[in-house]
């Protein structure tokens, strides 16, 4: 299902013999220029860009022909970004275009979803050595120069399932830290000996002196690598990489299967693809943001708080409770709220948060997460009865029983809970349990 977003452009992306004229819905004005400049890295960044673009036509679990889906670019104060998901979104890709990789002026900010079609593919593909690559993004162009002829390109309607992964991808990598950084030769020569494209398996990766090596059982310090063909697409911009950083919340033994990123930086540019713990697992069924918007306040809050948003390059949390005088872990649930519109998105390398445009619809948290909504009804319905930590919650035809553990997170005995044990975010017993207890625990 596609999401109920309407963007306004003046005519179609086009590449014209001046350069790639890449129309954009704008952002506080109609249809602004939100940078006019040369990437000073024009290889690596065209390389970059087809990777996202790359991503955003394949699908990694049982493929089919190519979505063809539009990425999505993002201008704010010294930076440009460029994300998709994979068809199957099992894969979030994105590149950072840095200021070290933009000679211009970003004047403004906005967000859109553009098309790199076929034609366009080509003439970056072409790109190369120290030919020039200049890009404007404006009222009636998003101007990317090349030495080639002309293309029209064609918009499509952001998926809504993109929606749903934004929300999931950016409250999943907020819990990440670095775990491993290895230069580009050594990166190379790592991937190089990953298993094949087809492969499914769910391996891990552990530092050793300056590589990684693969495991197949999970230990501490370990990152997870499950579909290792699904980092194909680092590929084209490894020859022009420094490092390779990986990025993956803690693990011990016996952990299971957990999302990760891997990130190429070049100096200009980063490009970073996060990987769902799972080939076949999409971001947009995850659950992780469900705890977050749990709490009675977090409309009202993601309101105020994204009133406060501005466009510098990082969100600073302690600064926008401060100027909200809400508790950090309000503001975190704010963020997570507005991140289901698509409005906040998580870098791991800045570890913080950042900003895009696009239409905040409050609604969308309910129709997107039935969990939630089931929720919310067994507490309206009084179904839920605490007995110190734990709980039990009556349904018209059972009764579940909610543990909590010493590390904050529940257990339930319904057919869910036994499924995913809590990989794919908590039942709507277990959330009900939350928001009774407390709104603010369902945040911590």
């Amino acid at each position: 299902m596609n999401a109920v977003q309407t963007y306004r452009y003046l005519q179609p992306s086009a590449l014209r013999a001046a350069g790639l004229d890449l129309q954009t819905c704008g952002g506080p004005a109609a249809n602004p220029r939100f940078f006019a400049g040369f990437l000073t890295a024009p290889a690596a960044s065209a390389a970059g860009l087809l990777a996202v673009a790359e991503v955003a036509r394949t699908r990694y679990h049982q493929p089919v022909n190519p979505a063809s889906l539009d990425p999505v670019v993002t201008g704010s104060r010294g930076r440009l970004r460029f994300e998709s998901f994979s068809g199957c979104c099992g894969v979030y890709a994105r590149m950072d275009v840095l200021p070290a990789g933009l000679d211009g002026e970003i004047s403004s900010h906005g967000t859109t979803n553009v098309d790199v079609n076929p034609p366009l593919r080509e003439a970056l593909a072409r790109v190369g050595g120290i030919e020039p690559l200049h890009v404007a993004v404006g009222p009636d162009d998003l101007t990317v120069s090349t030495m080639d002829g002309s293309v029209v390109e064609r918009k499509v309607p952001l998926p809504g399932r993109w929606l749903r992964g934004f929300a999931e991808v950016h409250v999943l990598t907020a819990g990440f830290e670095p775990r491993a950084e290895i230069a580009a030769a050594e990166a190379a020569t790592f991937l190089r000996r990953l298993p094949a494209a087809n492969d499914r398996s769910v391996l891990w990766a552990v530092p050793a002196g300056r590589t990684l090596r693969l495991t197949s059982r999970p230990v501490p310090g370990a990152v997870c690598l499950a579909g290792a063909g699904r980092l194909a697409a680092l590929r084209g911009v490894l020859r022009h990489a420094r490092t390779l950083r990986v990025y993956g919340p803690a693990v011990r033994a016996g952990s299971p299967a957990v999302p990760s990123t891997w990130e190429l930086d070049t100096g200009a540019l980063r490009l970073s693809l996060t990987l769902s713990p799972e080939p076949y697992r999409g971001f947009s069924g995850e659950g992780a943001a469900l705890a977050a918007l749990a709490g009675d306040d977090v409309v009202d809050d993601a309101e105020l708080v994204g009133a406060l948003l501005n466009w510098d390059p990082t969100i600073d949390v302690a600064a926008l409770a401060d100027a909200s005088a809400l508790p950090d872990e309000r503001v975190r649930a704010a963020l997570a709220q507005l991140g289901t519109a698509g409005r906040v998105g998580y870098d791991v390398a800045d570890g913080a948060y950042f900003h895009r445009v696009m239409p905040y619809d409050a609604g969308r948290v309910e129709r997107d997460n039935p969990r939630l909504v089931g929720a919310r009804a067994l507490v309206e319905r009084g179904a839920v009865e605490r007995d110190g930590e734990d709980a039990t919650v009556r349904t018209d035809a059972e009764v579940y029983r909610v543990r909590r553990h010493p590390d904050g997170a529940h257990s339930c005995t319904c057919r869910w809970w036994a499924r995913h044990r809590g990989q794919r975010g908590p039942c709507r017993h277990a959330l009900a349990v939350s928001m009774v207890a407390a709104p603010v625990e369902a945040l911590s």
